[in-house]
């Protein structure tokens, strides 16, 4: 039986009012992301026809996840709330906090040791404020989701920007920031831009070696990291249809990897098929009684042209595996002749080291069969097996399943480290060197989705390439990124020309689903009694004091750094060691915008320290500013904090006395965090601006006591010579979050109307 179902029936049984209404007020045949977003209104029954990427709307999502590394922060606002529980269905899941080492057993034991406080502090404030909690080991939070609480038609927001997966199952799921996840937690609304939308047709079928993770892999090169940006992206058609629920998550979860607010699909029998295997026949029977309500209207699907803002179509019959990266999830190439070619040219290492399969994107039972399919030949087929093999299975479900089917045994066979059901390397926790900024020069292979650079293993110099499972697991057994297994042979041990076979798989296993203990803790009903400790010498746990407003008046503010290119969230708060850190604002703000590269001379944590002339790293500089009572002013690219959805890369510069940061575009989450947190996230209404600020700039706002929505502010830039530049600068603040930045933060405002 599902966890929540009255929660889904309710969601279910207001439906038809609701949607029929929207109908009626936008006046046309309406998308599924429509349908979703219009049944959750905050307002309840829609009466305004939104405007799409313009108008802000307030919604009431379902239910809320958090993984551990920003479940901490979120949960240390919470605290600031004023509330006895949460609002809403919320969950932890400890999946981040572990490192791959050594293998399962050891890695897991290690993790609880050192993190004990971390896992103890997370464990007891779910307790007290009716929280669901899945500790250490139980598996990664989004096939979690999946297996237990995604539903058609659902709402979702987690603090995490892979919450996207659960639209496989059909959900608007989003991945925001922990000061949004609080807002909802303390029964508020939650608020986003009304999307635009991308329709993506899908006709043909998958068959052969071409994979669900070919489908986001091509729609990534055709859109770009930036291409999705204020869209939900939604999948339709016959190729849709014909694909299985954990495929679709795939396709959705590295949704993420373009922008997309969330993608999603319609309901179909694949999601009933899985639904039924993980134990929620009830959430099919519910579905199936709206089940018209759960996908678009026909004539959408029929001319989606008139529907969404922008068409893609692809046919999987004519797709070919593909390999993207290195360093960006959008540079794609087919395998065979095209990444021979391109990887000649451009030197990469064609040498494959470790190929890597798990992570939230890739980590089913479906996921695992079809790569054991193939590492199965390796064993038939007498191959030694080139480079090394690495397992994450999504959940302690998906793991105990796969290892009584003896999947697990297969690849075990070829020596491979069955690592913990938990993030691992795809998260930069995986101690692969022990020295990984002095690493050499080398190429993975893995199923992950985000492949920046030092990204999985620390090592600025790995080239980290994503593909399926299936292939992944081919490249590991060839050891050549040049490797096309449609094609090519291979040497045996015997020193015959061998080929491996098209990859076979299980969608759903034959036996069922199961597991004897799947991690999972229950609230206490009344959680009053229970007592949060936090120690004072803590290093890895801080309680927070509220920020104090940035006020009106911003004058003498000194540039700290100037972002040149790609800065995303990891440049601006990297993961990797530094997770240990991020329940302690003050010790996590030691790595605040080190890996940004300066543009003045193109390092990174060094930039000049304006009152002593002398160059330093980025916190210790701005830590001088904070001292001597000065604001500062970051400046960065286009789609400056795209990436993760931490939270940190926003509260870290908020801590340290940034007041604002000014860029040519911003990716959505990070903007977002910048206003939860009182600063100001302002964009060059000139894009060439960017190139007249100096390394000892002074910045003046001129008229920030006017602060207005569509009101753009105006700010000097006053050289280090005394010549001057007066620039324009925009926003997207509306009149409640201008009261956040009056406040100080969101979380300053919630508290005192909770006072």
């Amino acid at each position: 039986m599902a966890f929540d179902i009255d929660m889904i029936k309710k969601v279910y049984s207001q439906m038809a009012e609701r949607v029929d209404a929207a109908r009626d007020v936008v006046g046309k045949p309406l998308t599924l992301s429509e349908k979703i977003l219009y049944n959750h209104l905050w307002d309840e029954t829609p009466k305004t026809a939104f405007t799409r990427g313009k108008d802000y709307v307030d919604f009431a999502p379902d239910r809320i996840a958090c993984q551990d590394a920003t479940a901490q922060m979120a949960l240390l606002q919470f605290m600031q709330a004023g509330k006895d529980k949460v609002a809403v269905p919320t969950t932890v899941h400890c999946d981040h906090l572990i490192q791959a080492k050594d293998g399962a057993e050891k890695d897991l034991k290690h993790a609880n040791d050192v993190s004990k406080e971390v896992f103890e502090f997370l464990e007891s404030v779910s307790n007290k404020y009716g929280i669901g909690f899945w500790k250490p080991g139980a598996g990664i939070i989004h096939q979690v989701v999946l297996e237990n609480y995604a539903f058609p038609g659902g709402m979702m927001i987690g603090t995490d920007s892979h919450t996207v997966n659960a639209g496989g199952l059909g959900m608007v799921a989003i991945g925001v920031g922990g000061a949004d996840a609080v807002d909802v937690m303390a029964g508020m609304a939650w608020e986003l831009k009304f999307p635009k939308l991308i329709g993506v047709k899908l006709t043909g079928k998958l068959s052969g070696w071409t994979a669900p993770k070919d489908v986001i892999l091509k729609v990534a090169e055709i859109l770009t990291v930036k291409g999705g940006t204020g869209a939900i992206v939604e999948y339709f058609g016959p190729g849709a249809t014909s694909m299985s629920c954990t495929g679709k998550g795939t396709i959705c979860n590295m949704g993420a990897e373009i922008g997309a607010t969330t993608s999603t699909f319609g309901y179909d029998d694949s999601m009933e098929r899985y639904l039924r295997a993980t134990d929620r026949s009830d959430v099919a029977d519910a579905a199936n009684k709206v089940r018209e309500y759960l996908t678009a209207d026909p004539e959408v699907y029929a001319n989606p042209e008139q529907y969404f803002d922008q068409v893609i179509e692809i046919n999987l019959t004519e797709l070919n595996p593909l390999l993207n990266g290195p360093f960006t999830p959008d540079l794609s190439t087919p395998v065979g002749e095209e990444m021979t070619k391109k990887a000649t040219e451009n030197e990469w290492p064609l040498q494959v080291e470790w190929g890597l399969i798990g992570s939230c994107t890739n980590s089913s039972y479906e996921d695992l069969s079809r790569a054991s399919s193939i590492a199965q030949q390796a064993l038939d087929k007498n191959l030694k097996t080139k480079a090394e093999f690495g397992i994450n299975p999504g959940s302690e479900q998906v793991r105990y399943t796969a290892d009584r089917d003896g999947i697990l045994g297969i690849f075990e066979k070829l020596d491979a480290k069955i690592f913990t059901n938990a993030c691992g390397p795809c998260i930069g926790q995986w101690a692969r060197y022990s020295d990984p900024k002095n690493a050499p020069k080398n190429s993975i292979v893995h199923s992950f989705n985000r492949n920046f650079a030092k990204r999985a293993d620390g090592n600025p110099n790995t080239h980290a390439f994503v593909a399926s499972p299936e292939l992944t697991a081919a490249i590991a057994i060839a050891g050549r990124l040049d490797f096309n297994p449609m094609t090519d042979k291979l040497i045996n041990e015997n020193g015959e020309e061998v080929m491996l076979d098209e990859p076979t798989g299980w969608e759903l296993p034959p036996k069922g689903f199961e597991v004897k203990e799947n991690g999972y803790l229950e609230p206490k009903e009344d959680g009053s009694s229970v007592v949060v400790k936090v120690a004072e010498d803590s290093e890895r746990l801080q309680l927070l004091t509220p920020f104090e407003p940035i006020g009106d008046t911003i004058t003498g503010a000194k540039l700290l750094i100037k972002a040149f290119g790609k800065c995303t969230t990891d440049h601006i708060s990297m993961a990797g060691p530094w997770l240990r850190f991020r329940g302690h604002l003050d010790n996590i703000s030691n790595n605040c915008l080190i890996g940004a590269v300066n543009a003045f001379n193109k390092k990174t944590n060094f930039v000049k320290n304006q009152l002593t002339g002398e160059y330093g790293g980025v916190p210790d500089t701005q830590r001088e500013y904070k001292k001597e009572g000065i604001w500062t002013v970051v400046v960065g690219d286009h789609n400056y904090g795209e990436g993760s959805s931490r939270e940190h890369a926003a509260m870290e510069p908020r801590h340290l006395g940034v007041a604002a940061v000014i860029v040519k575009s911003f990716a959505r989450i990070h903007e977002t965090n910048l206003k939860k947190q009182g600063m100001l996230g302002l964009t060059f209404d000139n894009e060439a601006d960017y190139d007249l600020i100096q390394e000892d700039d002074t910045f003046n706002f001129l008229d920030l006591n006017e602060f207005a929505p569509n009101k753009p502010l105006t700010i000097e830039i006053v050289h280090a010579d005394g010549s001057k530049d007066t620039i324009k600068v925009n926003h997207t603040y509306n009149e409640a979050q201008i009261a956040w930045y009056k406040a100080g933060s969101a979380l300053n405002l919630i508290a005192a109307q909770n006072a």
